[in-house]
């Protein structure tokens, strides 16, 4: 009897306790229904296979007393039916729908992110010598890069004014640049790096370093000669050395001055020659009230009434390259020795003049 009455005391509990277990885990399949599907599974089961097998092991009451009396084992728990397992499982669960929405969400991003790419840039071809790359979109800003003849550019946008933006940043002027097709095999285009900008017209400078080799030192200037249409390989700040303890200097000239050589091809020692000539250094009445510092149409008894009036002296030196392109160069005079008899036939001296000053401010640089 006492056997008998043991063997059903451990049928009691095995049965309560899985009745307690199938209601835990049908009050956590509640809770986590939409979350993890699978728990509503493994209710099935624990309140199938699982309650069944326990039924089954449970002695017969009034079994012999050699049977065996029951005893709650894992075989007859699955390790997903115990409490903490069914935790990890909805946590996974759980974790996996987060992990998939993550994914869904960097792809809507790396669409959006490939609908938002830029279009590809126009390319261009230098075809000034020198091309100052700017800051800004005009002839002042800053100059941040050189580039130079036959440099192909990379060109996201062409502005109102003429300018073209880099791909990059910086701006240079259209006029020194043509748009070319690149179906073809062509030079590497110049890369800047982020914040740059052009020049409203080249100026002569040395090129800027490639990123992969130490900066280089400007080369010195070419040294002038007779002929007019040269090169000077004047920099701006060349000629801002040019102009130091002169009325010239602090005017902004010095762009202006390269403009027309890259322009006409007069050499800017040969017109900074004539403008110190003619200007008295910008000393000159003319140069101070009318900003004519080339003594244009100067000429006769009255020659400050006759002369020409500027609003600007940049205004001035473009009036110069004009005339000296059209009426001089235009028409074969192209040594300075030369144009000295048309420009100022009255003196003489004009030849050795220009000259010398065109030797003294090369020595100076």
């Amino acid at each position: 009897m006492l056997r008998m009455a043991k063997s059903v005391y451990f049928s009691i509990c095995a049965l309560c306790a899985t009745l307690l277990l199938t209601v835990g885990v049908c009050f956590l399949h509640s809770n986590n229904l939409a979350a993890a599907p699978t728990v509503d599974a493994a209710a099935r089961i624990l309140s199938s296979s699982s309650v069944s097998a326990a039924v089954t092991a449970l002695p017969a009451v009034g079994a012999s007393t050699g049977e065996t009396a029951f005893t709650p084992s894992a075989t007859a728990f699955p390790a997903f039916a115990k409490p903490g397992a069914l935790g990890e499982t909805d946590r996974v669960i759980v974790g996996s729908a987060a992990a998939a929405t993550k994914a869904a969400a960097s792809g809507a991003k790396a669409s959006e992110a490939a609908k938002a790419k830029p279009a590809p840039a126009d390319t261009y071809e230098v075809t000034a010598y020198f091309l100052n790359v700017r800051a800004n979109a005009y002839a002042k800003s800053k100059i941040i890069d050189v580039v130079k003849k036959g440099d192909i550019l990379d060109v996201i946008k062409k502005t109102d004014s003429g300018w073209l933006l880099l791909k990059g940043g910086g701006y240079v002027h259209g006029g020194y640049a043509k748009r070319i097709d690149r179906t073809g095999e062509t030079p590497p285009a110049v890369g800047l790096s982020p914040a740059s900008s052009a020049p409203a017209h080249s100026e002569l400078k040395s090129p800027a370093p490639s990123p992969s080799s130490p900066p280089s030192t400007p080369s010195k200037p070419k040294q002038p000669t007779n002929k007019v249409q040269t090169k000077s390989g004047l920099t701006a700040e060349h000629i801002e050395t040019i102009f130091e303890g002169t009325a010239l200097a602090h005017y902004g000239l010095e762009e202006v001055i390269l403009e027309i050589e890259e322009q006409y091809g007069i050499n800017a020692f040969f017109t900074i020659a004539v403008m110190k000539l003619e200007s008295g250094n910008g000393k000159s009445s003319l140069a101070r009230k009318k900003n004519n510092l080339f003594g244009l149409n100067a000429s006769g008894g009255e020659e400050n009434k006759r002369a020409f009036a500027f609003k600007t002296k940049e205004e001035c030196v473009k009036k110069f390259g004009q005339l000296i392109a059209k009426n001089y160069i235009g028409k074969g005079y192209t040594t300075v020795d030369k144009i000295a008899r048309k420009y100022c036939p009255a003196n003489p001296k004009w030849t050795g003049l220009v000259s010398k000053i065109m030797q003294r401010d090369y020595k100076k640089l």
